[in-house]
């Protein structure tokens, strides 16, 4: 049955209108923690996957629990066909995405020693957590221009803080961590710089770290819930007009570079 003008009418302005989301790695952890939450703060959400049964199965978990605003998106950060398919899925529905989390990461084969880490294993985590922030931002970044107000929340980590690692003098992490903590400082100051190009539009982009939280990327070690430390990420991802951009924030407010 074709529709009448007024119903195409209709569906356009309220796709026009519905405030959009997409957060990515969301098929667990913080980011299935994060799209519940703005499910609840009234958003459409588009779990991002890299995985198509591991989406389903958190789609049907979310469709089970009442939430239906959410749709899968299959989505490889490190794939740049699978980022601009994507694309072309969410604007099929949608013309604008007002907050984009970026969130998948790894954790990186470890040991990471940092005077002997192999480059394979540097570049790999360099892959997802970096490189995927950015082709993943740039891609959908046109989509986000048309938003009235668009929210990007990179989620790093203290360890992506020089000032946290050259204070800690913490050996694990130069020798267990350090291909995933330069990834998270090379996504600090991508989120700055882009932020300062930025500066003149509309946008929010911050870091945001969650903290230490029980989730598999930490073998489920001892932490905040991931929907504890969710809550900080959607905080960053729902700023008014007079809120902060350019900066990195966690749990207990502004954290250092």
């Amino acid at each position: 049955m074709r529709w009448s003008c007024s119903q195409d009418l209709k569906t356009f302005t309220m796709a026009v209108n519905v405030k959009t989301a997409l957060v990515t790695g969301a098929n667990k952890g913080i980011g299935f923690s994060t799209v519940k939450q703005l499910l609840n703060k009234g958003y459409h959400v588009y779990l991002g996957s890299r995985d198509i049964k591991k989406g389903k199965i958190a789609i049907d978990q979310l469709n089970k629990s009442g939430f239906h605003e959410v749709s899968l998106l299959e989505l490889d950060v490190t794939d740049a066909r699978s980022v601009r398919k994507a694309v072309t899925v969410f604007s099929e529905k949608y013309n604008h995405l007002d907050v984009l989390i970026n969130n998948a990461a790894i954790g990186g084969q470890q040991p990471q020693q940092t005077s002997v880490i192999p480059m394979d294993a540097l570049k790999e985590t360099f892959e997802t957590n970096f490189f995927g922030v950015i082709l993943v931002t740039q891609n959908f970044l046109p989509l986000m221009h048309k938003s009235r107000s668009p929210r990007i929340v990179n989620v790093s980590s203290e360890l992506g803080s020089l000032s946290f690692l050259s204070f800690s003098r913490d050996g694990y992490y130069a020798n267990n961590l350090m291909a995933y903590s330069a990834s998270k400082v090379a996504l600090n100051s991508f989120t700055v710089l882009l932020a300062g190009e930025l500066q003149h539009k509309d946008f929010k982009i911050n870091c945001v770290s969650p903290g230490y939280t029980a989730t598999d990327l930490t073998n489920f070690g001892a932490g905040r819930t991931a929907d504890e430390a969710a809550q900080v990420v959607v905080k960053y991802a729902i700023l008014g007009e007079e809120g902060p951009s350019g900066q990195f924030f966690g749990i207990n407010g502004q954290i250092p570079w």
